[in-house]
């Protein structure tokens, strides 16, 4: 698919590298000009993918992933050099999509960008009958889940995984197939992000009232469950 991507970098040299390669699968990759306003570019391109660096001048990618958030779901992917754990948790809690470490394989970073857009683009039409799971109304194509009069959004990734669980209600779906379904290729998943994305779903549910509806399975994975009203 042609997609226009936002590249929050400044490092010009990454920046070509990146580009020069995307375009070849017909991904238009531009970058803000004055990373003081970055919001103007965003707001004005209108890009199917960010990915942002951490380190940037004037504000860090922290900021403008939070910036982005207040105002659209687009896919995000973080790119930096920094290796913390909490960089990564950091970046998931703020709802990015996925997290690439410098020096990176381009090949990497290109195949987890087409997988997220497929996965964010290629997968909106299909249904899924869940609308009354646990008393919850789940609005796939609006990414919420409401209960009653309470009412929370999910990131792509985690209305994903919520997706995969449904479909096996009961059943429990482990950590590899999980991972199969949402990155297409376990080789390019960081264990940290699937268990970081489960957590924060539980979290967002556990907000409207549906506690310990997703539970885990030690050593065979998670399981979507019915509990009786």
């Amino acid at each position: 698919m042609n997609a226009q991507i936002l590249l929050i970098e400044d490092d010009q040299i990454i920046f070509e590298m990146v580009k020069e390669r995307f375009i070849q699968w017909s991904f238009d990759v531009t970058r803000p000009d004055d990373f003081q306003k970055v919001m103007d570019v965003f707001i004005e391109q209108k890009p199917q993918l960010v990915i942002i660096d951490i380190q940037l001048p004037s504000y860090d990618g922290f900021h403008w992933c939070r910036e982005i958030r207040h105002i659209s779901k687009v896919p995000i992917i973080f790119l930096s050099s920094r290796d913390h754990p909490m960089d990564m948790i950091m970046a998931m809690q703020m709802g990015a999509d996925d997290f690439v470490q410098k020096p990176f394989h381009m090949e990497v970073l290109l195949a987890k960008v087409q997988a997220l857009l497929r996965r964010t683009y290629d997968y909106q039409e299909e249904k899924l009958d869940v609308s009354n799971w646990n008393g919850a109304i789940i609005d796939f194509a609006k990414s919420e889940v409401k209960k009653q009069d309470k009412l929370v959004e999910l990131t792509k990734n985690e209305l994903f995984v919520l997706r995969i669980l449904l479909k096996s209600v009961d059943v429990i779906v482990s950590r590899d197939k999980l991972m199969r379904e949402l990155w297409d290729d376990a080789r390019f998943v960081n264990d940290n992000t699937l268990s970081v994305n489960v957590n924060r779903l539980r979290i967002k549910l556990e907000e409207i009232g549906l506690k310990e509806v997703i539970i885990t399975k030690k050593g065979l994975g998670y399981m979507a469950i019915t509990k009786g009203e």
